[in-house]
């Protein structure tokens, strides 16, 4: 099983909404991209997502603080 470091991939976000919303979306752009590649992984879409986060490859946009 894989472990995730919450508080690492918190860090420097303001909100855990924004964090759980970014995951789930970018998750499911790499399952759209792989069923039209036809591409078949063992990794699962959503370790990929956490992964491209903890990495810095993609960057999440936050809601502004009046808008919380």
């Amino acid at each position: 099983m894989h472990k995730v470091n919450v508080d690492e991939l918190f860090e420097g976000k303001q909100s855990k909404y924004a964090l759980v919303v970014g995951v789930s979306k970018r998750a499911r752009e790499i399952t759209q991209q792989f069923e039209e590649e036809g591409t078949v992984t063992e990794e699962k879409p959503v370790l990929m997502a956490i992964e491209e986060i903890k990495n810095h490859e993609i960057n999440l946009l936050e809601p502004d603080e009046d808008e919380l």
